[in-house]
């Protein structure tokens, strides 16, 4: 893959994949509910009502527990009951649960979308198969035939009120964006700088009233401006010190940030309770190649061409067999029209 460092490179691809109405619709999305957790059935409904599903497009399963891990044959099955009850129009879903998150070695968003990846638990550290859905405009990305998989997304449940203030956020359209700013973070964790390849250079994109910023540093302090946050460390410092702006992206490259309930580095959870609306994370050990995270350009290229944060991410992200979504799937700052 070329290198999309250059900022006017970066606005050229931008300019030529607009997206517009194009992106994902309510319509289009599917809500996963855990009928065995109050929680899901509560923000599942709160989600329902603020982004208007179709009643038509809510799925029903039973997972009791809140296992963190599934098997694949477990997950088999989940999966079955989980299509046998959505539309065909549905391309895209939203599993409302913060567990389980992984299936096996892969994640669910992972399994569900583009299928489970036993070879990539032989070696997890090993390289990993492309996604269709990489460096894919929305509009390429819906026009994908079925069997490509419908991309996917976890709306975490831990706290109804979090959930609430999440959804809130992704509500949230620019007629006139305000002032904000995408920064990129070269830490001194060298490890976790693989993607540092692809961070765009410093400038300004005055259609969109953004600044890209990229700085040497192991955090922000202090920042009120955030749209996108990307960086390289195990634990991220100063978070209560910054403010996303609604709809904001932000993660972070380390081994483990999406084993959510886990603590042996930061869990991707606590962007979202820092005020991001959407983030991703591995839930095991990837080693640090790039292609399993997030790229930095085509995430912001296509998020502040209109995209849904759910098209955004997957777009970017080349071998995601590992990686779990988060978030608010249809949080489109960006987006013009319904």
């Amino acid at each position: 893959m070329r290198s999309f460092s250059s900022l006017f490179a970066m606005v050229a691809l931008l300019a030529a994949n607009t997206v517009g109405a194009a992106a994902l619709t309510p319509s289009q999305l599917g809500l996963v509910v855990n009928d065995d957790e109050p929680n899901s059935v509560a923000i599942a409904e709160l989600y329902r009502a603020a982004h208007r599903i179709p009643a038509a497009n809510i799925a029903h399963v039973r997972i009791p527990n809140r296992p963190r891990k599934i098997s694949a044959a477990a997950f088999e099955e989940l999966k079955k009951e989980i299509d046998r009850q959505l539309p065909a129009e549905v391309r895209a879903t939203l599993m409302v649960w913060t567990a389980p998150y992984a299936v096996e070695c892969n994640s669910i968003t992972s399994a569900y979308t583009n299928g489970f990846d036993a070879e990539q638990c032989v070696k997890t550290c090993g390289p990993g198969k492309e996604s269709p859905f990489f460096d894919k405009a929305p509009a390429v990305q819906l026009s994908l035939p079925t069997n490509a998989g419908r991309i996917s997304m976890l709306l975490p449940t831990d706290s109804v009120e979090q959930a609430r203030a999440l959804i809130a956020r992704g509500t949230v359209r620019y007629m006139t964006p305000p002032p904000s700013t995408a920064y990129y973070l070269v830490t001194s964790e060298v490890a976790r700088n693989s993607r540092a390849q692809f961070f765009p250079r410093n400038g300004k994109l005055s259609a969109k009233n953004l600044t890209v910023k990229q700085m040497k540093s192991d955090a922000l302090d202090g920042a009120q401006d955030i749209i996108i946050y990307q960086t390289g460390m195990a634990r991220v410092a100063k978070l209560d010190t910054l403010h996303f702006m609604p709809g904001a992206l932000a993660d972070h490259l380390t081994s483990t940030g999406g084993q959510l309930l886990e603590d042996y580095q930061m869990s991707s959870l606590r962007w979202l309770e820092a005020g991001a609306t959407a983030s991703y994370g591995t839930v095991t050990e990837p080693c640090n190649y790039w292609q399993k995270f997030p790229n930095p350009v085509l995430l912001l290229k296509n998020y502040i061409s209109g995209a849904t944060a759910i098209e955004a991410y997957w777009s970017s992200v080349a071998w995601p067999a590992q990686g779990v979504f988060i978030g608010d799937p249809l949080a489109a700052p960006y987006k013009q029209g319904d």
